[in-house]
């Protein structure tokens, strides 16, 4: 029996089949299965499981037209609208790669990323908070084709816009797509082919490119469902999910979107996260399940008349994506009598990691158990070939058919993450006598902000360009709303004036995304260097106060 095996909800076992397969597989199944079935709903309106199958294979024989199917990479830049499934599982449905860019990132990290995926084309939205970084991609010659849709096309809510210009690359989605007709034969799509690259890491360097293969994808969502294959005969019907982790994040692409239409849920695309839109959701439409990241739940459990909400319509409610903060799930079971499940996982496992069983025991701080299909252990910090016994801190290793096969064009850094064919996580941590596992610390300087990765190294780059910086170091400090933030430490160059934090935000504004803007801002005489003189991040976090750490009730950096 697996470590922790025993506490496993009542049928399931360690070593039950994980299902692997492909996407646009999954994708017609589903449509298949559910047919006129609501598979998303947006602004109101319900989009069927055979309707956006139906909007899939017009991107899919649109982009097969332009000449993007086998070998492609094509770049997603978007928010959460239907326009993400229809153009994640058409470029998939063609044969190509997805290159997941995230609007929070900073010009610098999106411009890196377009040039090492190797994407040429981009499909983004008219939307003020999108088009404008677009087109300074194209602008730098990073692109040759920009598609554009138009976010009106959903319903218009008022959400400003930036004109289409009038440019021979730029093409509007509805226009890209007009007259283009189903191929004969759809592209051979296999199992391990790349499906995504999806980008982490850069703490190091500039950031690196997971590359999830279909069958990586296909089997994270089989392992969470076998871990919850019991909880689903008890629900009268298809789960309304509520959908407001954005959909360019590992979390939210296999826990949500990919779970729920496997299984033939709806999906309530939200754009942003506001909590009485959520609560309406809940109270009203009477949604069933919420995963959610901890800055989420820390503002519902912040609303002072949560205990008289209704939420007797949710059957799941869970936290990933960062650690939670115990007080959190307290003060939230506390005031509605539900219990905040959580669980770990990475960008390189897509997500499944380990879990907390419905039944078991209560072990704060814990995250959880590893998932069926998946084996972790614990190694020494200087030998990760030498398995440590429970109770013992290590550097945690994991194994399954969802961890990725390494990192794009990137061979020297995919042999150091693999011993044998173990990935090590870089997080440090120990697994107790019953099979649970418990995080103490990241190896890596990577610092999590609200469930988002932020890299010290890109904010530093940045700062550089200041005119009275000389040197500067960033790491990241307790934060009570995200968990941690970024806190720059700098050496002023000879004869230049201190400037202020707030003067700091407004010289990185647009050169970084809002959540790696430093929240905090340090000037030092002298920064700590290694024995071979090169800044070091790690002597710096050992000179500063011990502050206070949120005690935690769960990981995951996605």
């Amino acid at each position: 029996m697996h470590p922790g095996e025993k506490f496993y909800p009542e049928g399931v076992h360690w070593d039950d089949p994980i299902a692997r397969g492909t996407l646009p597989d999954l994708l017609s199944k589903a449509a298949a299965d559910y047919g006129e079935r609501p598979a998303l709903e947006f602004r109101d309106r319900p989009i069927s499981y055979i309707g956006l199958e139906a909007m899939v294979e017009v991107a899919a024989s649109a982009f097969l037209r332009a000449g993007y199917g086998k070998n492609a990479s094509i770049a997603l830049f978007l928010g959460n609208s239907p326009d993400h499934p229809t153009n994640f599982f058409g470029a998939l449905k063609a044969g190509a790669r997805v290159v997941h860019l995230s609007p929070l990132d900073g010009e610098r990290a999106l411009s890196h990323k377009l040039s090492d995926s190797g994407a040429r084309i981009l499909v983004t939205s008219d939307l003020a908070a999108l088009l404008p970084m677009a087109l300074k991609f194209l602008e730098k010659g990073l692109l040759d084709r920009l598609i554009v849709c138009e976010d009106d096309h959903w319903g218009a809510v008022g959400n400003p816009h930036t004109p289409i210009p009038d440019h021979p690359a730029i093409v509007t989605f509805k226009k890209f797509a007009e007259g283009a007709a189903k191929p004969a034969q759809w592209p051979k799509v296999a199992a391990d082919d790349v499906a995504l690259l999806q980008y982490t890491g850069g703490t190091t360097g500039l950031p690196k490119g997971a590359m999830l293969s279909h069958g990586n994808l296909t089997s994270a969502v089989s392992i969470y469902d076998v871990w919850g294959k019991n909880t689903r005969p008890r629900r009268a019907g298809p789960a309304r999910v509520i959908c407001v982790l954005p959909l360019f994040h590992i979390y939210a692409l296999t826990v949500i979107l990919l779970r729920c239409l496997e299984r033939g849920d709806l999906i309530s695309l939200h754009q942003r996260f506001d909590v009485e839109a959520v609560m309406r959701d809940i109270e009203v439409k009477r949604a069933t399940d919420f995963p959610g990241v901890p800055t989420m739940w820390i503002a519902i459990a912040s609303l002072p008349d949560l205990d008289r909400r209704d939420l007797s319509s949710l059957v799941s409610c869970g936290s990933g994506g960062a650690p939670l903060p115990v007080e959190v799930a307290r003060i939230f079971e506390r005031k509605t009598n539900m219990k905040l499940k959580s669980g770990w996982g990475m960008t390189e496992t897509c997500s499944p990691g380990t879990g907390h069983p419905p039944e078991g025991p209560e072990k704060p701080g814990s995250i959880g158990l590893m998932l069926p299909g998946i084996e972790m252990d614990v190694v020494a910090l200087e030998d990760s070939r030498k398995v440590l016994p429970p109770g013992e801190v290590g550097e945690i290793r994991i194994k399954g058919p969802n961890v990725t096969k390494g990192y794009w064009n990137r061979p020297q850094e995919t042999a150091e993450a693999f011993v044998g064919d173990r990935f090590l996580t870089g997080d440090i941590g120990y697994m107790d006598q019953d099979g649970y596992f418990y995080l103490v610390d990241r190896k890596k300087d990577m610092i999590i902000s609200g469930g988002f990765n932020v890299y010290p190294q890109m904010i530093e780059q940045a700062i550089y360009e200041h005119p009275a910086v000389q040197e500067v170091i960033v790491i990241g400090i307790p934060d009570d709303y995200r968990g941690e933030a970024a806190k720059a430490f700098v050496k002023l160059r000879a004869g230049a004036k201190p400037f202020t934090l707030e003067e700091l935000k407004a010289f990185l504004a647009g050169k970084l995304g809002k959540h790696e803007i430093p929240a905090a801002l340090e000037f030092v005489d002298e920064l700590p260097r290694t024995s071979v003189g090169k800044l070091s991040r790690h002597e710096l976090r050992n000179r500063q106060p011990a502050a206070k750490q949120p005690q935690l009730a769960s990981g995951g950096g996605a």
